[in-house]
């Protein structure tokens, strides 16, 4: 498609996710961006192949680029840029929603400044998520940053091609919405009013909640090539009886189904049984990252 964006005619491929008389279209990149294109801009456009004929592997990207799919794949309720990096706020709700992705330049002599100010604003707290050993890193260590306590310090990030995706469980339900039910078995979701969750977890153009009875659930989201797996638990009492295993299968089904062929995920390094889990449907570690804070917060 060719497209005049205002400054002279621009290029994109993608999927067509909306199209509307007044407002014009809004298309998908491989890489996940939604890009709007007004109405009456739209100059040549022609319909291409709906998969490449060569995918390009998972470990390929980049760990900044990694890092912008996984935020589109887990949108903030409010995103304002800072030159190439993104201030995300969700009202505390999960760490990914609140704190600034590091990607790029952030395009300012003093961003940590403009990181603190943006968050002391809002009520919360100063948090930056950085790729381990990235510049970013060094940049905010130097200041006296130091990693977050508890489960939200960082993650290992592990990626996977989709070549031969397994078949979904049977027995799964994948709903277009987070029910009520679903938000009880995620652990993260400990406020009483679960709309602001649901203003994150939804938010996706394409986005699976898989549940399992009420034993087991996933999230799934796929964002142009690329898919998105979370939130993958099961109940206390249930365990090692394959419902995990089960709830990945029907994900990485879904996610096929929907145009993916790769994927990634989330995972703290000392949890073993989703680390044994993972690497079952072929994930590998990809790059770790952490959430840094001042000392003083």
């Amino acid at each position: 498609m060719r497209f005049d964006d205002g400054t002279g005619l621009r290029d994109i491929v993608g999927h067509v996710r909306r199209a509307d008389p007044a407002e014009g279209l809004l298309v998908e990149r491989r890489d996940g961006e939604l890009v709007p294109i007004p109405s009456g801009t739209v100059r040549f456009l022609r319909v291409v192949p709906d998969r490449p004929l060569r995918r390009r592997p998972a470990a390929r990207i980049s760990p900044e680029d990694l890092m912008r799919v996984a935020s589109r794949g887990w949108p903030a309720i409010e995103s304002v840029r800072l030159g190439d990096w993104e201030l995300r706020a969700s009202g505390g709700f999960t760490g990914r929603a609140n704190s600034v992705a590091t990607h790029g330049d952030p395009g300012t002599d003093d961003p940590i400044g403009a990181v603190t100010r943006f968050y002391v604003e809002r009520g919360l707290p100063p948090v930056a998520q950085v790729v381990v050993g990235s510049s970013a890193e060094r940049l905010f260590t130097r200041a006296g940053w130091r990693p977050l306590d508890g489960p939200s310090s960082g993650a290992i990030v592990q990626v996977a091609d989709l070549v031969d995706p397994p078949p979904a469980d049977p027995d799964a339900v994948v709903a277009d919405h987070a029910s009520d039910l679903w938000l009880r078995h995620y652990g993260k979701v400990d406020d009483p009013d679960p709309d602001l969750a649901r203003a994150v977890l939804e938010a996706p153009e394409t986005v699976g909640f898989v549940s399992i009875g009420d034993v087991a659930i996933g999230r799934v989201v796929v964002t142009g090539e690329w898919a998105g797996l979370a939130a993958i638990e099961v109940d206390p009492d249930h365990r090692r009886r394959g419902l995990g295993r089960r709830v990945v299968r029907t994900c990485l089904a879904w996610a096929a189904e929907h145009g993916a062929d790769k994927a990634y995920l989330q995972v703290h390094d000392q949890n073993a049984a989703s680390l044994a889990l993972h690497a079952a449907f072929g994930f590998v570690d990809h790059h770790a990252y952490r959430h840094l804070t001042p000392a003083r917060a």
